[in-house]
């Protein structure tokens, strides 16, 4: 058997140069590159040594103080400390809410979400895909296929956006809402830019007899900021990831409400949530194993990080870059879905330009700016989506403000008029097209602007002093 020292305390370049290499690879394109993924972002390098650390090596399943293993004494105090600052974090009173910080992510905080209070077929309403849903909140496609684990699981009726603005309409949702009876709605989305009427769900929820939940994944960073409008004032559940705009590492959490209902016409007097005990036990044993320790006292560094004035600044300036870039954008005559921004996104509708999603996507990504295709409200195909969405959150923790934004949205211009020279000199079909994007002067020419631009910037979670590929 080999010695400890042989195998255990050898550095990752020792042992594996070829993961260390492409890490050190990664490392140079994140921070020679612009990243406009609205759903990613740069974690600092306390939450990366947090996640990098022994508690890794800690089985905990169950909860703190009831642990199915032994020696979880610190693993309870980092769990403690984590829920206290979570709900520390939304300035939430803990007579009040309850929170659970074990969901690895937030496709399964969703999912551990309605295990807990829905039964197999009980109906739900989520944001249609198309409109800027996300998948979990029961997408499906329109020949019927079921596309997540929530429209196999559970029925599901979308709501949707108004094909002429863009925006929510609020009224066709309480026309459907109040005709399908689900017994959960959901709100919140992936790819929506403008707020979210909370008041208005939970009026229709109440009127059709439903739960309200929100799925605030995207702009977590923002209500903790008070940059965006409060869910926990109007819903019963509300979840998260914690690696978007909240600027943590890869996980999630379920915030639910406890303590007693406030009083309501035909409700038993004295009436309390019931949430707690049945979302802790549908994480845990019901859908996960052991909780992930080392991601769970990441997540407590970063809520920690939260609540500083920098990061109130921080999520202050993500949203003022959103619309500087879109104005941009705007003013060269492009289309954005709903007109603008209020949170930390654009949509950016290239359906006027012939152009698809996938054919902006793939020459941006030669340029070294990465964005993601996305559906625009009455996209006839999901496989060739009309849009791309663009983020800020990524680059603002770099350090980017607005004029560095309005830069951005130049070099985009640039990337989309040189897709549209290649669609009309190579063709529209997508094997004609990658032709034209082979040994291409121009897309080599941004490439080396966007490199010396983004590297200018610093990269928070490591030194770009210390990379292997500095160049």
């Amino acid at each position: 058997m080999d010695s400890v020292a042989a195998w255990g305390l050898t550095s990752l370049a020792s042992t594996d140069p070829e993961i260390h290499d492409l890490i050190e690879k990664e490392k140079h394109r994140q921070s020679h590159g612009i990243e406009l993924i609205a759903s990613e972002n740069f974690t600092s390098l306390a939450v990366i040594e947090a996640l990098g650390s022994p508690l890794t090596n800690k089985y905990s399943e169950g909860m703190p103080g009831n642990r199915y293993y032994g020696g979880n004494e610190h693993i309870d105090a980092i769990e403690n400390l984590c829920r206290s600052r979570a709900l520390q974090a939304y300035r939430l009173d803990p007579s009040l809410w309850g929170v659970n910080v074990q969901p690895y992510s937030g496709s399964p905080a969703n999912f551990a979400a309605y295990t807990a209070i829905l039964n197999p077929h009980d109906r739900i309403m989520g944001l249609d895909l198309p409109s800027g849903g996300h998948l979990t909140h029961g997408y499906y496609t329109s020949g019927g296929k079921k596309i997540s684990a929530t429209s196999i699981y559970f029925e599901s009726l979308p709501y949707k956006v108004s094909f002429e603005t863009g925006y929510i309409d609020y009224d066709k949702l309480e026309e459907k809402a109040m005709d399908f009876r689900p017994k959960l709605i959901i709100c919140g989305g992936s790819a929506y830019p403008r707020e979210w009427d909370y008041a208005r769900f939970r009026s229709v929820a109440d009127k059709c007899g439903a739960m309200l939940l929100c799925d605030m994944a995207h702009i977590s960073g923002l209500v903790a900021a008070q940059e965006a409008a409060n869910p926990f004032e109007y819903c019963d559940i509300v979840t998260t990831t914690t690696h978007k705009s909240l600027r943590g590492p890869r996980s999630g959490m379920i915030f639910y409400r406890k303590g007693p209902k406030p009083a309501k016409k035909g409700q038993p007097e004295g009436a309390v949530y019931e949430f707690e005990d049945k979302i802790n036990f549908a994480v845990f044993p019901s859908l996960q194993g052991g909780p992930h320790n080392h991601q769970i006292a990441a997540l407590a560094v970063a809520l920690k990080q939260t609540m500083t004035p920098g990061f109130k600044a921080y999520a202050k300036q993500v949203r003022a870059n959103a619309v500087a870039l879109g104005n941009y954008l705007t003013n060269k005559g492009y289309k954005m879905v709903t007109g603008g921004t209020e949170n930390h996104l654009v949509l950016w509708d290239l359906r006027p330009l012939g152009l698809t999603g996938n054919k902006v996507e793939k020459l941006c990504d030669l340029c070294n700016i990465t964005v993601n295709k996305n559906a625009v409200f009455g996209d006839s195909s999901a496989l060739a989506p009309g849009g791309v969405r663009i983020g800020t959150p990524a680059m603002t923790s770099r350090g980017l403000v607005e004029k560095d934004f309005e830069q951005i949205a130049e070099f985009l211009h640039q990337a989309v008029t040189i897709t549209l020279a290649i669609q009309k000199e190579y063709g529209k079909l997508l094997k004609d097209f990658n032709k034209g994007l082979v040994n291409n002067k121009d897309i080599e020419n941004l490439k080396a602007e966007v490199e010396k631009f983004s590297a200018s910037f610093d990269m928070p979670g490591f030194q770009m002093s210390a990379m292997k590929y500095k160049d």
